[in-house]
């Protein structure tokens, strides 16, 4: 009889376990407009996304500015008197591609730059 109490045993363990594993039920949406508005700004991390947003604008327009004013009159300087606007390859305008080709791999750069800092800090 020793064998009942054991397979008794491993149900009562095995149904334990089932519990522990079933999905709790998901908490009951918060009520009125305003509250629901809080908790999708605090869900979606809204206010994070919208700065990130506004900032990567910014740092755009920043190398963009660096790109056309800085690094592309030494591009000007190598190929005196043509404007690197109007650099053109056959029926290619290869110079305003050329200067939105390196704000691109500046922008990309930086931002593997940040992601890598702010995984090194923890920060996600």
């Amino acid at each position: 009889m020793p064998r009942v109490s054991r397979d008794e045993e491993i149900l009562s363990v095995l149904k334990e376990i089932r519990d522990l594993l079933a999905p709790k039920p998901a908490p009951p949406p918060p009520k009125g407009l305003i509250a629901e508005f809080k908790n999708f700004i605090s869900k979606y991390k809204v206010m994070g996304m919208t700065v990130a947003f506004v900032m990567g604008i910014y740092l755009g327009a920043l190398v963009q500015s660096l790109v056309k004013d800085l690094l592309m009159p030494i591009i000007e300087f190598a190929t005196p008197g043509l404007p690197w606007e109007l650099i053109v390859i056959g029926p290619f305008r290869v110079g305003s591609f050329l200067g939105s080709l390196i704000t691109f791999i500046i922008i990309a750069f930086v931002i593997f730059l940040i992601v890598k800092v702010t995984k090194r800090w923890g920060i996600e």
